[in-house]
């Protein structure tokens, strides 16, 4: 198709391991017999479709083949199987320094990038002053790269990288290092290459900017692609993945992002029982529930300052969430928690009972405990949606035993919103 900025298909990448040097020139020179190496599989059999214009997200824990996935596309590495189809100029910012000659200059690296990338002399030179204010690093730009800090190099390299007019722009955890001045910038240039129809590929671990810049979010685990969709869906499913609950489809044309094999993969383990939910409430149909089941949330609802059970709160009022837990077996020191997100799935706000010191206790089997967190309503007017957990600790290890993700919509009623997500109260005077 015209509008496929890029198509990975079937792609495997394999790494040899040796325990020492000599092992990889005895094996290739054939001397003794059998194999001296060991196997890493980094991708096993990724497909992945990125259109023209689209900002997609990659995301998974260390070792999931984020990176790796990242060099094929851009030519750095070649895959061991598969085929990769790239339709239009990248511009990628990989690994910190990666391009740079740590002899050469800011300026001289400026146009060894450039070309690198496959523009002349004469391009760059139209670019240069455009990506000198950009990198914004002053007179360290006529001193030799080894001189320079992490920072500098992310400011000189990001500025080359998103200052040429690439029609494909792949970034790869880089803005982690710049000040959060420099990032501010750089998702700023984000948000104009979005409105200029570039397409743009993201790894990061940030995941409020995943989900705040991205259409589509894939997720990656041991090299294998685990699924695709709304960067939410993809994010949610992703926590699973950290805290071990992820349940695979049963069957593999089964395809993750959709409704109902979200909804059934939450369902595994559940023990069937009801919960006791307030009738009414602004409840989710279709939300995602994890975890062991040591303890289970029963109830859980929201009332206003009167005590009035509702999922309409006035800002600037006290508000109060509720959340009854049954322990079915004992726990030492439980966490209860909530979260609050936007739409797109940006977690706003929350606490728990570890942060507030508010309850450090165990409990016993069969024993129940009503949590309540009050609070001012301070958010900006809108929907919003709240989660909650009860969460822990075994020898350790964390470890979730009931998770409701994005169980009731809260409406934020206002008559006066600022900017931002919420409100700061501020008290103007004006002489």
């Amino acid at each position: 198709m015209d509008n496929i900025a890029i198509e990975v298909k079937n792609v495997e990448k394999v790494y040899k391991l040796y325990d020492k040097p000599s092992d990889r020139l005895k094996e290739a020179l054939h001397l003794g017999r059998g194999k001296r190496h060991t196997e890493h599989r980094a991708l096993k059999g990724v497909d992945l479709t990125i259109r023209q214009g689209e900002c997609v997200g990659i995301i998974g824990t260390n070792g999931s083949g984020k990176s790796t996935i990242l060099k094929i596309i851009t030519g750095v590495l070649s895959p061991t199987s598969g085929e990769v189809n790239v339709n239009g100029r990248i511009s990628a910012l990989l690994e910190l320094g990666a391009g740079f000659n740590m002899e050469y200059n800011g300026i001289e690296n400026i146009y060894l990038n450039g070309t690198m990338i496959g523009f002349s002399k004469k391009e760059i030179d139209q670019k240069l002053e455009e990506i000198l204010a950009f990198a914004d690093i002053g007179d360290y730009v006529y001193q030799p790269a080894k001189t320079y800090s992490s920072g500098m190099f992310v400011r000189l390299a990001f500025a080359v990288a998103i200052n040429i007019d690439p029609e494909i722009l792949i970034v790869d955890e880089a803005l982690s290092v710049g000040d959060v001045f420099f990032q501010a910038k750089c998702y700023h240039k984000f948000e104009e290459f979005k409105e200029m129809g570039k397409t743009i590929v993201f790894v990061s671990h940030d995941l409020s900017s995943i989900s705040k810049y991205c259409d589509r979010v894939v997720l990656l685990n041991q090299g294998v692609k685990l699924g695709e969709g709304a960067p939410k869906q993809m994010i949610d499913t992703y926590k699973q993945v950290l805290v071990g609950q992820y349940v695979p489809p049963e069957s593999e044309g089964e395809r993750l992002l959709e409704d109902e094999t979200l909804r059934e993969m939450a369902a595994k383990g559940v023990d069937g029982s009801k919960l006791e939910r307030q009738k009414g409430a602004a409840e989710n149909p279709e939300l995602l529930e994890y975890g062991s089941k040591k303890a289970r949330i029963t109830e859980y609802y929201i009332s206003d300052e009167k005590g009035t059970r509702t999922a309409a709160i006035l800002k600037g009022s006290e508000f109060t969430i509720h959340m009854k837990v049954e322990m079915t077996e004992k726990i030492n020191a439980p966490i209860f928690a909530f979260t609050i997100k936007n739409v797109r799935g940006t977690e706003i706000t929350g606490t728990n009972t570890m942060f507030e010191k508010a309850f450090l206790e165990s409990v016993e089997a069969g024993e129940t405990k009503e949590i309540t967190f009050t609070q001012e309503m301070n958010l900006q007017g809108g929907d919003y949606l709240l989660s909650l957990g009860v969460t822990g600790y075994e020898e350790d290890e964390f470890t979730v035993y009931h998770r409701l993700y994005d169980v009731l919509n809260v409406t934020v009623i206002s008559d006066k919103d600022t900017v931002g997500f919420y409100d700061m109260n501020s008290r103007v005077t004006v002489i």
